[in-house]
């Protein structure tokens, strides 16, 4: 879905100027989007399996929820909105930890350039996996994975992308310390 978002500079600062998602990728324009890891009280990662339609990654194994801010909107309401969009899981703002903000550059073969700053949540699923309800034009499957999938690429092929294990392992550390209080 092509939606209007906000412009940011190379540093994440906002330059009052929006344009269409599919605009900011094909011009490389950076914007603000939302990752939101779920986690389980007994050491599990619910993962997403993108949609094999999606124009980047399809079928792979991926963070629980991620999507775009919309222009004017807040970045933990965007987080929220996309948690209840994707999986049907409600989260109050209480309950939802930002743990960092990451700038990400990349150009996919199919022209798409996403320079983006992924605002980065954990919070922990309370509910059982089985009420979760997927929307079907972005997530093909939901999974709880155990947490150690982040850390360990050698056990889990086929599991998220590789390039990233530095980011997984920071995932990984931020929730296992929020566990361990």
């Amino acid at each position: 879905m092509d939606e209007l978002i906000d412009i940011v500079d190379e540093n994440g600062n906002y330059t009052g100027k929006t344009c269409l998602k599919s605009v900011a990728h094909k011009h490389g324009y950076f914007h603000p989007t939302v990752h939101i890891w779920i986690y389980t009280d007994n050491n599990k990662i619910l993962l997403q399996k993108r949609a094999a339609t999606k124009k980047v990654f399809p079928g792979l194994w991926d963070i629980s929820v991620a999507g775009h801010v919309a222009a004017g909107e807040n970045i933990t309401r965007a987080a929220l909105r996309e948690v209840k969009e994707e999986i049907n899981f409600t989260i109050f703002p209480k309950n939802l930890i930002k743990i960092g903000t990451r700038k990400h550059q990349i150009k996919h073969p199919n022209g798409i350039i996403d320079n983006e700053f992924h605002h980065v949540f954990i919070t922990e699923l309370t509910v059982p996996i089985t009420t979760l309800a997927r929307q079907e034009t972005e997530v093909d499957a939901l999974k709880l994975f155990d947490l150690e999938c982040l850390t360990q690429t050698k056990n889990y092929e086929n599991l998220l992308l590789p390039q990233y294990h530095e980011y997984y392992c920071f995932v990984y550390d931020q929730i296992t310390r929020t566990l361990s209080l």
